[in-house]
């Protein structure tokens, strides 16, 4: 094979490398909650709002905060702050509902704010330590990130109906 015959035949191979690598990037939307940096899946995002008034539902537990009203569907609220053991702070500025669907499930969450959407790649994510291994854990992966670690949340461990 001609020296030009091969390069060409070597970009190609590189550059089908890298469409089949974008395959594997997660694309997530990373949220605070306490000092604690989470993610999650951006498909799973059904949206994002500023707190609006709830309603408390007697008799559930003290993480589900009550019900909002959102266009007309009626949407159980959470705080996750509560839900993972971290102090409840005074309402800011930047906490924000977001919303979560999967499926037919859906709620919404209490973050203190949201961070960045961000591409991970696959390969970076390793699988949840050892000691939350099981079908209870909340944790998917976690992901590697420059200088910092990332928890990614199960959106189906979420949504699930715990009341």
């Amino acid at each position: 094979m001609s020296g030009k015959l091969q390069e060409v035949v070597n970009n190609q191979q590189q550059q089908q490398e890298v469409v089949d690598n974008s395959d594997e990037i997660l694309q997530l939307v990373g949220f605070v909650v306490g000092e604690e940096e989470f993610a999650i899946p951006i498909l799973t995002i059904q949206e994002i709002i500023k707190p609006i008034e709830h309603t408390r539902v007697p008799r559930t537990p003290s993480h589900v905060l009550g019900v909002f009203n959102l266009r007309g569907s009626v949407i159980p609220l959470i705080d996750l702050r509560i839900k993972f053991g971290v102090p409840v702070t005074n309402k800011s500025e930047d906490m924000r509902y977001i919303v979560l669907k999967d499926g037919d499930d859906i709620a919404g969450f209490v973050i203190d704010r949201l961070n960045q959407a961000m591409r991970i790649n696959k390969n970076q994510i390793d699988p949840a330590p050892e000691a939350t291994i099981g079908d209870k854990s909340l944790i998917e992966g976690v992901g590697k990130q420059e200088d910092k670690i990332i928890t990614i949340l199960k959106v189906s461990k979420l949504l699930e109906r715990d009341f």
